[in-house]
């Protein structure tokens, strides 16, 4: 009961912290609180350019292992749309002949106990492997045990090693000893330092590049935005295909030369969530729907829907990451009835931490979206072929910055 309430009270004070970064919020609390959130931003600043310092100047030493390492990862918090840029870089790559495995932290996964990593510490015994979510040939692990991208990695490419560690050094020693592993993709890696990445992909969202400028956590930055020098590719996600003049001239200012690649996200088709069934995008039209997600940027999936000729009749947005409990379904189902909603879609994001087995009331379904090529490229397969197969190649990025 107690833990409920808890939790109840984190993930409001959660929602209201958001609220306040992204100026949601108006009144005198709101106030104070972004006040203090600067505040504590300028501590988080010191403490990263004071970590991409000691790096820099080889106090602290990043460790090579061999083989290609690619980092994709961003300078903000969550919503560049970053998986589906993943798992089409890790594609493109098996179907060229390499062995792959994506290495991730298996963010809000489920972590070993305070007390084993104490023992192991006191005792000097070996840490466990990382957690093989694919071995390439079977998914091993759950989303809750592997986490959300992770566990949507490894469903969705057979053929490619996908591992959890907070520890990515250690991982990705593991997939070369274990896997026979020639290529390396970081999934979220672009603040890893201890792996050095040969070419460092950074993702840019274009609706909402860098949020309101501050770093952690008055703002979505975790690193200043004149560390796109860091970039050896930028990548521009979630494009509408228009130029955007003052965004590419920020880019170049900073990284002067750099290669930028415009993509989009563009929906595929409607999954039935539990069933081998399918419905073609047509089928939205007109088609009264209850919409839910707990991702970090609920809006640009709505208008997807929306675009598509959906009737949101009602939407429920929930924290990124957020575990489903029962009485979440009984609260979304009776509102779809309510609403007189004809099916309930969400994120396939989404769909890896619902049961599949459950019985729904009404038809839910999720929306599956891969990535699109609009500038720099022909297509996906000629920029992987460009970045990973050069006919010179490139001296390797440093870490610093």
């Amino acid at each position: 009961m107690l833990q409920s309430w808890l939790k109840k009270k984190f993930n409001a004070l959660e929602l209201y912290t958001i609220d306040v970064i992204l100026g949601r919020r108006a009144g005198t609390g709101a106030t104070v609180y972004g006040a203090f959130l600067h505040i504590l931003s300028f501590l988080f600043s010191a403490g990263a350019q004071l970590r991409f310092w000691l790096y820099r100047h080889r106090i602290l030493h990043d460790q090579p292992l061999g083989c290609l390492v690619v980092v994709v990862g961003n300078l903000t918090v969550g919503g560049t749309g970053k998986t589906p840029v993943v798992e089409k870089f890790a594609r493109a790559l098996r179907d060229r002949g390499r062995k792959v495995a994506i290495l991730s932290r298996g963010y809000k996964s489920k972590s070993t106990p305070v007390w084993k990593k104490w023992w192991w510490a006191l005792t000097h015994a070996e840490e466990p492997p990382p957690r093989v979510v694919s071995d390439g040939q079977r998914v091993l692990l759950d989303s809750e045990l592997a986490g959300d991208e992770p566990f949507m990695l490894a469903r969705n490419l057979p053929g490619v090693i996908v591992l959890v560690d907070k520890n990515r050094v250690k991982a990705g020693a593991y997939a070369i000893k274990r896997f026979g592993c020639d290529t390396l993709v970081l999934d979220d890696g672009f603040q890893y330092l201890p792996l050095k990445g040969r070419l460092n992909l950074l993702l840019v969202d274009k609706t909402n590049p860098f949020g309101n400028g501050y770093l952690l956590p008055r703002g979505i930055l975790r690193e200043p935005v004149k560390h796109l020098r860091r970039a050896s590719y930028v990548f521009l996600t979630k494009s509408n295909g228009e130029r955007d003049p003052e965004l590419e001239a920020t880019i170049q200012r900073h990284n002067p030369g750099v290669d930028v690649i415009e993509c989009a996200h563009r929906p595929q088709h409607l999954q039935r969530l539990g069933a081998d069934e399918r419905q073609p995008l047509s089928w939205l039209k007109g088609r009264r729907v209850l919409a839910f997600s707990g991702i970090a940027t609920p809006e640009s999936f709505e208008k997807f829907l929306r675009d598509l000729g959906a009737k949101l009749v009602a939407r429920e947005r929930f924290l990124d990451h957020y575990r489903y409990a029962a009485e979440d379904f009984d609260a979304l189902f009776a509102l779809a009835r309510r609403e007189g909603a004809e099916c309930l879609i969400t994120t396939e994001k989404d769909a890896v931490r619902l049961p599949e087995n459950r019985a729904y009331a009404l038809p839910l379904y999720y929306l599956r979206l891969e990535i699109e090529i609009l500038r720099g490229a022909t297509d996906f397969d000629e920029a992987v072929g460009r970045i990973c197969f050069p006919r010179s190649e490139p001296p390797p990025r440093q870490n610093g910055g």
